[in-house]
């Protein structure tokens, strides 16, 4: 059975759908994801061609030579990281629709956090662990 679920920015202009697994939400910590988000953000994960993403406000933006980040040009939520070449497409899981499962799994980049926050308990992984 495929898994199904949506997911849109703060105005409805940009939605997504999503047809199969996600991978847990991993936190990170990393200074572009906090000045992004205004804090650190928590992302899930599918292979891009399990999703379909709809909405003319949709802007993509260059953040680095090894990736972009997908926001809506309208409300300003930002939705999506992707590394250039890669098959999946991290989604910042607060984006999605209702009740989702998912579980929090662990960290990124924590000697990047913030020095307002303490660190949440959770496992540092390492970037070779992910996708």
């Amino acid at each position: 059975m495929t898994e199904r679920r949506a997911g849109s920015c703060l105005c409805g202009e940009v939605t997504y759908t999503l047809n199969g697994p996600l991978r847990p939400v991993i936190v990170c910590h990393c200074t572009q994801c906090r000045k992004m988000s205004g804090h650190f953000i928590g992302a899930t994960q599918s292979l891009a061609s399990d999703m379909e993403i709809a909405g003319e406000s949709l802007k993509w933006f260059r953040s680095s030579d090894a990736a972009e980040r997908g926001f809506c040009g309208n409300c300003g939520s930002t939705l999506f990281w992707r590394r250039y070449g890669n098959p999946h497409i991290s989604i910042f899981a607060g984006s999605l629709d209702g009740e989702t499962g998912l579980r929090v799994a662990g960290q990124i980049h924590v000697e990047a956090k913030g020095d307002y926050y303490d660190l949440p308990d959770l496992p540092v992984l390492d970037q070779g662990e992910l996708k």
